[in-house]
């Protein structure tokens, strides 16, 4: 990829005090404040119910599948709205085959939305959960390759590691998975929006995201990508505005058939009035950014934290096998005991994943951000 230009600092998007250094957008993004201001304008919605009219129930999410097909490099047609990843993956769960001699690959320490639900899928058919030991080097990719063979179902893996951001290469996954006869589940919750992904060279059977991180959106909203091979599969629920001409609510028959595409694994009650606008005004910006400069200029971020935390002596990821928007830093001894607090107290928030102290800036945060936290780390250490 051609280098992109770095976007400027985006702060004044945000309601974010000065003396605030929140460097934690993989535990949970602030909304921006238009955001939250289209939130309340569809919230408010409900007080004039009479203003609401059968097409409004469908057209914010019709614009939904649009905007999110760009991060997805897909069609609309491959979009669902789903609450959680959670959801997204127990809908992939429930429309791929596994035998009780075939096993489901998941990496160590993953996150536990996308552990649980192939646990119990494993348990359920009498499958092998099969979980790949975290690389002392950081390259997932060659021990996921190593314990991938012809009896691997599926694959269920994140595009970068939720608790230091080491990569995963998917697109040899993907090539390794054809040759096998596998599928590939991928949670792009911590990577979608401050990452590119490209389904046509990933080709994931399903791709979900929480849109409440790198995608700025609030809360109980996500996005669901299907493989136009699982469009016929079977939803979690039975949604009636997936079904045909579900907009003319004057028609009381029942629908056996739904609309094409992947509405059908939409969650129930889609249309809601709250946090569709205010979704839809966070991805909105975000390909107003353009990922690639998210990307860049977030990597700008993480190198100048990196930088001093390798000067100090502690243990970094190296820039090649880690997502340009993560830093996980590791001490030789172990992780300090109160050193969360001392940078809390100082209004520095950053996140513990494990043994790991997880960085995560976003464009809201300055040179000063950075420097400050390079200082109560060098105080500390």
């Amino acid at each position: 990829m051609a280098t992109q230009p770095a976007l400027a600092e985006q702060r004044h998007l945000f309601e974010i005090p000065d003396e605030v250094c929140y460097l934690n957008c993989a535990y949970i993004s602030p909304l921006l404040k238009s955001t939250t201001q289209a939130g309340k304008q569809g919230m408010a919605r409900k007080l004039r119910p009479w203003e609401i009219r059968p097409p409004d129930f469908f057209s914010t999410a019709g614009k939904i599948r649009s905007t999110a097909a760009s991060l997805f490099g897909s069609t609309a047609d491959d979009i669902a709205i789903v609450p959680s990843a959670s959801y997204g993956l127990a809908a992939a769960a429930r429309n791929l085959p596994v035998r009780k001699d075939q096993n489901i690959l998941v990496l160590a320490e993953q996150y536990p939305s996308n552990y649980y639900v192939w646990e119990a899928l494993a348990r359920n058919s009498g499958a092998t959960l099969r979980s790949v030991a975290r690389p002392a080097d950081g390259d997932w990719t060659r021990e996921i390759l190593e314990s991938l063979d012809n009896q691997t179902a599926i694959a269920a893996l994140p595009h970068c590691h939720w608790s230091d951001g080491t990569l995963v290469d998917l697109v040899q996954i993907r090539q390794h998975l054809d040759e096998m006869g596998g599928a590939l589940v991928v949670d792009l919750t911590q990577s979608l929006g401050a990452m590119t992904f490209d389904v046509g060279l990933i080709r994931p059977d399903f791709a979900v995201a929480a849109a409440y991180k790198w995608l700025l959106g609030p809360y109980a909203t996500g996005l669901l990508y299907v493989d136009p091979r699982h469009h016929e599969g079977e939803p979690l629920e039975m949604p009636i505005f997936s079904r045909k001409n579900a907009v003319q609510f004057s028609d009381i028959s029942y629908r056996d058939d739904f609309e094409p595409g992947a509405c059908r694994f939409d969650v129930g009650e889609v249309a809601n009035f709250a946090l569709l606008p205010a979704l839809h005004d966070a991805l909105l910006q975000i390909l107003e950014w353009q990922v690639p400069r998210i990307q860049a200029s977030l990597g700008q971020r993480t190198a100048v934290i990196s930088a001093e935390a390798r000067t100090l002596g502690l243990d970094v990821v190296d820039p090649a096998r880690r997502a340009p928007h993560f830093l996980g830093i590791r001490f030789p001894t172990g992780l300090p005991a109160g050193l969360t607090e001392h940078l809390r107290d100082q209004q520095i928030y950053v996140s513990v994943r494990g043994e790991t102290l997880r960085v995560t800036p976003y464009l809201y945060n300055t040179e000063n951000d950075l420097a400050r936290f390079n200082q109560a780390l060098r105080s500390f250490v």
